[in-house]
């Protein structure tokens, strides 16, 4: 999925879907309708509760299948990226729902005086020793995967293992890619293994042992307790934690029927299953540690987690140190850049990274543009710099002050579809890299990329450090910032307008109106999910084009969670009844949808449908035309309303969000500032949280998420502080 992730955000997809194309031959879409309507019942999937798949599923079968699995554990990353620290439970989407908001006319704020933004940079030429690299004319970009043969005999033989427990055929080929061509033997001597197949949850795990076992297994069993905590590991990540307490694991345990917990994660410990690490931070809960001497040294707390992300962290921390060691400076006129730039923060950033090889900047959407000069100067000195964006809606808003083959996609420069592709040693042909979006990278994609650059480059994150943190696991950019082991420029430009200001308050806790002569932001109150559905498809149909001059294209909803009376998936239908009204010919998709495809969790590809053929279902994105073939279709969604997660690094023209009552638990202050920052123009807010919003903002900065890297990066600096 990596590979495919790459491929999509080479191709340039952006957020701001394309109208309707006409011209769609309604035989085309018939044609390929059989055997892909499988779609519309996938996006039907999405709950709210968090089931998946059928609860209280009989004692002797595993119930879902890898298809809806990987169905669910999508909605699940997109509702859920900063849940609960409780791993016992899969994360479950938000049951709340959204609907349109209010004519625009209605409760106007006030107005805001608009502060200027950073002047963009103009394009800079590359030096002439250093040629622009020719961007191929590509074909559409198909999103087909690579087909995988597994050992027919192996296959067969997990399957009859799964048939005798009572658990679906579908499930035989993710059992031998997950534990090889002997699964069947695997299996039938540990049961337990089904966990780590997509999907399948302890109940359907517990039933498959007991039908190939009998009355040899129980609640206590060995093997059932290694797999529960490798599971329970499993799940905390997708909540975003890389690493769990240990009295917060043995709980999680307690709370599936195993009563030797301490003694099941010794074992695993033992197995080498999960690590464990003592956390040296001043943290609630935190025991002092006993020393050599036998005082008491600085509080730690015991930590556990799988070793895919141990590594992923202290390989992250290995390479941010690798660049402060490795630099060395030049001697070109960083001083007379930072002179040209157009602002102090912009300023501050080149100066900043003309001393240091790592350095973190934090800004809001105005502030984009400060790394933008930074790259402009670098190439004005010569030097081969570019600026990678995490989505290509941002790539394409960089490319229009840099150029194209100066913007790339982190996607696309790892991938070397774009950018300066890589030297002999397999690091990145760049001296300077400024990352955007740096909150959105998770901490695997985060110590993938700095592995990547080279040493004694420059490297610099930035990043709004209020918006919500990576779907995957970690909070990379954030436990860097708090680590503060290297240059930080935090930038002084506002955005401007009053939706800027509103933002910038809830940033701060401070909910307050603001002045909007223009209508710039606009507050609808709601009394229940009905009417905030009907004044949600009102604004995007009629009153947004009508008194903003912003059509239903160029119009994002934005809700709390897929599931509920307001969720996506009611916001979607109503939407699409009134905007684009069809029989769903295609896996539940007419010529016009506006859809969304997540080619892994935190990657959102905003679309619109142009036509079917035999071979799948086209669509534009931003211009650049993508195909989904048949058996991809159930994966997209229609994507008129979308998460805030799902929203994360794109911007539209004006944006809708919908807050119904039930929506007040989901409500952070980063949903509500990503949320609300999402849009250019307009804003228009169906209020049906009360007092509910205001208290989310001053009150829940975060949903809090266990992490070891700002530990293992201030170990580091200590270490070298005392050599």
């Amino acid at each position: 999925m990596a590979a495919e992730a790459a491929k999509l955000q080479a191709a340039e997809a952006a957020a701001a879907a394309g109208g309707p194309v006409p011209g769609a031959d309604v035989a085309e879409v018939a044609e390929v309708t059989e055997g892909a309507g499988a779609a519309e019942g996938a996006q039907g999937s999405e709950g709210s509760d968090g089931s998946e798949g059928s609860e209280g599923a009989d004692e002797s079968a595993v119930a879902d299948g890898p298809e809806a699995a990987a169905a669910e554990d999508q909605d699940a990353a997109e509702s859920a990226p900063d849940g609960s620290a409780d791993p016992s439970e899969p994360p479950a989407p938000s049951e709340t729902e959204a609907e349109s908001p209010d004519d625009a006319g209605e409760d106007e704020p006030e107005e805001v005086v608009a502060a200027e933004p950073v002047a963009a940079p103009a394009p800079a030429a590359v030096p002439a020793e250093r040629p622009v690299r020719e961007r191929a004319e590509r074909e559409p970009v198909r999103l087909a995967r690579v087909p995988v043969v597994y050992d027919p005999a192996a296959v067969e033989a997990v399957r009859a293992v799964l048939a005798e427990g009572g658990a679906p055929a579908e499930l035989a080929e993710p059992a031998v890619a997950a534990l090889g061509e002997r699964a069947a033997q695997a299996l039938r001597e540990d049961p337990w293994q089904v966990l780590s197949l997509a999907g399948v949850r302890v109940e359907h795990a517990d039933g498959f042992a007991r039908a190939l076992l009998g009355g040899e297994c129980g609640p206590d069993d060995e093997r059932r307790v290694r797999a529960l905590v490798v599971w329970l590991l499993e799940r905390a990540a997708e909540q975003g934690h890389t690493a769990l307490e240990s009295s917060v694991l043995r709980t999680a345990l307690e709370k599936q029927s195993v009563s030797g917990a301490e003694e099941g994660l010794s074992a695993a410990i033992a197995e080498g299953r999960v690590l464990v690490f003592q956390d040296a931070e001043d943290v609630p809960g935190a025991k002092p540690a006993a020393t050599d001497e036998g005082d008491e040294g600085p509080p730690v707390r015991l930590l556990l987690g799988l070793d895919r992300y141990a590594l992923a962290e202290e390989s992250l921390a290995d390479g941010l140190d690798r660049l402060l060691k490795t630099f060395e400076g030049d001697d070109l006129d960083w001083e007379s850049a930072a002179a040209a730039t157009s602002s102090p923060s912009a300023a501050a950033l080149v100066r900043a990274a003309a001393v240091s090889g790592l350095v973190t900047h934090t800004g809001g959407e105005a502030a984009r543009a400060e790394p933008a000069a930074l790259v402009a100067a670098a190439r004005e000195l010569g030097l081969r710099a570019y600026a990678a964006a995490y989505t290509a809606e941002g790539r394409r808003r960089l490319a229009a002050h840099l150029g194209e083959d100066t913007a790339v996609t982190v996607a696309g420069l790892l991938s070397g579809q774009e950018g300066p592709g890589r030297e002999a040693d397999g690091s990145l042909a760049l001296d300077v890299l400024a990352v955007l979006d740096a909150p959105q990278l998770d901490v695997e994609l985060s110590a993938t990329l700095v592995e990547a650059v080279p040493d004694g480059a420059r490297l610099v994150l930035s990043g709004d450090p209020g918006v919500l943190w990576s779907a995957g696991p970690g909070r990379a950019f954030a436990d860097l910032l708090a680590a503060k082991t290297c240059p930080q420029v935090a930038s002084r430009t506002p955005d401007p307008g009053p939706i800027g200001e509103l933002v910038s308050g809830i940033g701060i806790g401070e909910l307050t109106a603001v002045e909007a002569p223009g209508k710039e932001v606009v507050i609808v109150p709601v009394r229940d999910p009905r009417e905030a559905v009907h004044r949600a498809v009102q604004l995007v149909a009629d009153s947004v084009p009508r008194v903003i001059g912003v059509p239903a294209t160029e119009t994002q909803v934005i809700t709390p969670g897929h599931g509920g009376a307001v969720g996506t998936q009611v916001l979607n239908a109503a939407l699409k009844e009134r905007l684009n009204p069809g029989p769903g010919r295609f896996g539940g998709f007419d010529p016009g949808d506006r859809v969304v495809y997540a080619p892994e969790p935190g990657l959102t590809l905003p679309g619109t449908v142009l036509s079917a053929d035999p071979e799948g279902l086209n669509l534009d994105c931003a211009g650049t035309r993508v195909l989904v073939p048949r058996d991809q279709v159930a994966a997209l969604r229609h994507g008129w309303a979308m998460t805030a997660q799902q929203s994360a690094g794109l911007r539209w023209p004006a944006v809708v969000v919908v807050l119904p009552g039930d929506a007040v638990q989901a409500l952070t202050r980063a949903w509500v500032y990503t949320a609300f920052g999402r849009g250019e123009r307009h804003l228009s807010v169906v209020q049906g949280a009360d007092q509910g919003l205001a208290q989310a903002v001053a009150g829940i900065p975060a949903k809090d998420r266990t992490t070891r890297l700002r530990s293992v990066l201030r170990e580091q600096a200590r270490e070298q502080a005392a050599e």
